[in-house]
């Protein structure tokens, strides 16, 4: 079974000395890139799932359109995915066993409101904790494969304060987290007692607009078991894109004809050509 050939894979990176490094993908094309640069998971970026959707990270797409993304980029890749599944959405029974049919080995879950937000962006509110800890509960129990990594983000810094948000991710550990990912950490103090004050589950590390950038060397020395670049993909993608058509636009010329003509073959191949 796909899905738990994946989940046990990285769930033994996960218990392993080095850092699982993880850049974010928004569709099949970015994961297959991802897997082909050699990295040893995918993320499946929602900020950039929304992008590729035309709209701001907001809550605007559901279960639908984000359990399908999921799935051709699981379809796409042999490495582990791990999935963005914003709150769990309407169901979270419903929403484990639809991510993990479309083949993730990590589904990660978030005590916001619905509709969310990007948890780098402002105007966020929480769920009560007690909802956040029954709803991982839920998801405990609603996987068929024990190694299913079950992701428990809270965005409590920016809405409540640091140690509000370390004390909603003890008790999500408490509850069954396989991983805690407190969301957008503002200071390098914060960065570093994250692991120090909460020890004993795994951590997950955001590289992202609001957060201090940090080595992925200087995180695994922190602690860190994990660390996303959601926005890598994204970012290039839509500067280069910019870039491309804004030449084309002046000048009514395809500035990368050639390289698109010099590389026409071995894309072919790359994405599948018999």
């Amino acid at each position: 079974m796909r899905t738990a050939s994946t989940a046990s894979v990285l769930r033994e990176r996960f218990a392993g000395p080095d850092i699982v490094t993880a850049p974010g993908a928004y569709d099949a094309l970015t994961a297959k890139l991802i897997q082909a640069a050699g990295f040893p998971a995918v993320y499946m970026t929602g900020y950039g799932t929304a992008a590729a959707h035309g709209h701001a990270d907001t809550g605007i797409l559901g279960l639908e359109e984000m359990s399908a993304n999921a799935a051709r980029i699981c379809a796409a890749v042999s490495i582990p995915v791990i999935a963005d599944a914003d709150t769990g959405y309407e169901d979270v029974s419903q929403t484990i066993q639809r991510y993990e049919a479309a083949g993730v080995a990590g589904i990660q879950l978030e005590d916001q409101t619905w509709p969310k937000k990007c948890g780098h962006m402002d105007g966020k509110s929480l769920i009560p904790k007690a909802e956040m800890v029954t709803k991982i509960e839920q998801a405990i129990l609603a996987r068929g494969d024990p190694d299913l990594i079950v992701v428990a983000r809270t965005d409590a810094i920016a809405v409540d304060g640091f140690d509000s948000a370390l004390e909603r991710a003890s008790a999500y550990a408490e509850a069954g987290a396989d991983v805690l990912f407190v969301e957008a950490p503002t200071t390098l103090d914060q960065v570093e007692s994250i692991p120090r004050e909460l020890p004993g589950t795994p951590h997950f590390f955001n590289v992202a607009p609001r957060s201090p950038v940090l080595s992925r060397k200087a995180l695994q020395e922190l602690g860190y078991a994990l660390v996303i670049y959601p926005g890598v993909c994204v970012t290039a993608t839509m500067m280069a894109c910019q870039e491309s058509l804004r030449s084309l636009h002046a000048t009514g010329e395809q500035t990368n004809l050639k390289d698109w003509a010099e590389n026409f073959d071995a894309w072919n191949q790359f994405l599948g050509e018999s």
